[in-house]
């Protein structure tokens, strides 16, 4: 079925403006907000999917995280609704997708990668602090715009615990959420680093492949590519923590405290 044309009113006081995405499971509208008279984003499921109880409950439940989740580099989110049909009303953001700046941008340099770090792990910093794990942390995942890191979506953050195989997205996921089974705040960990190594090399850290649990597969038995090998000129220490962070085994993962960035000087001061 096609997406909402321009004008449909979503849920009471918000009408489209343009459809944005579709995913296998979700539509993204940009839209308007009469009651705030502003722009806003507005995620619902996609019209083969809203008879489905689990997809409704998961998007609810996504959209209900996301409300408790008032921290500046996740996505805001203003409004959830069951009726007419499960929706969830955020913030527009501007900028551009990681994901865009990984395919059409010059690899960033250790000034910006060490920003990026630093924000994105505060991100989920505050996401363990409320007792979830994103699991779902990669470049298309996550915008850009002058100079903050936005996180946008929480559809596979679960509770620490057991997951299926297979959760999250496949050349992005942790090793322990690809085979199924316990995952902990190390797998957030891998996360980050999959994505700053993205951003510090300009490409895909892993390949598109089947999913299957090949022997040979570097993403579940190691070792994966050092960051050395293609930036040479980044510092020690922030090859050692990317490439840390990218250890197969979740217990040799820099603990996310190591990733932290500290204040800033206060204004005025150097």
């Amino acid at each position: 079925m096609r997406p909402f044309a321009p004008g449909r009113e979503i849920v009471p006081g918000v009408e489209v403006v343009d459809h944005i995405a579709r995913s296998r499971r979700q539509d993204v509208y940009d839209a308007w907000c009469h009651r705030r008279a502003a722009r806003v984003a507005v995620k619902v499921l996609r019209p083969d999917r809203r008879g489905e109880p689990r997809a409704v409950a998961a998007l609810l439940r996504e959209g209900r995280l996301l409300r408790r989740t008032t921290h500046p580099h996740v996505v805001r989110a203003y409004e959830v609704h069951r009726d007419p049909l499960a929706a969830v009303v955020l913030e527009t953001l501007g900028g551009r997708t990681l994901d865009h700046m990984v395919e059409h941008d010059e690899p960033l340099e250790a000034e910006d990668l060490r920003v990026v770090t630093g924000q994105l792990a505060s991100a989920v910093h505050h996401l363990h602090g409320l007792g979830y794990l994103h699991l779902d942390l990669k470049p298309g995942n996550v915008t850009a715009d002058r100079g903050r890191v936005t996180v946008l979506d929480l559809s596979h953050a679960r509770r620490p615990g057991r997951v299926r195989a297979g959760h999250g997205t496949w050349c992005y996921a942790a090793p322990e959420q690809i085979r199924g089974g316990a995952v902990d705040a190390a797998a957030d960990v891998w996360g980050i680093a999959i994505v700053l190594h993205a951003l510090a090399t300009g490409e895909r850290t892993l390949i598109d492949r089947a999913e299957d649990l090949d022997v040979d597969d570097p993403q579940l038995h190691g070792p994966l590519p050092s960051l050395a090998d293609a930036r040479p000129d980044l510092p020690d220490d922030l090859v050692g923590l990317i490439d840390g962070g990218l250890a197969v085994d979740p217990v040799d993962r820099p603990p996310l405290g190591h990733w932290l960035g500290g204040p800033p000087p206060p204004v005025g001061m150097t």
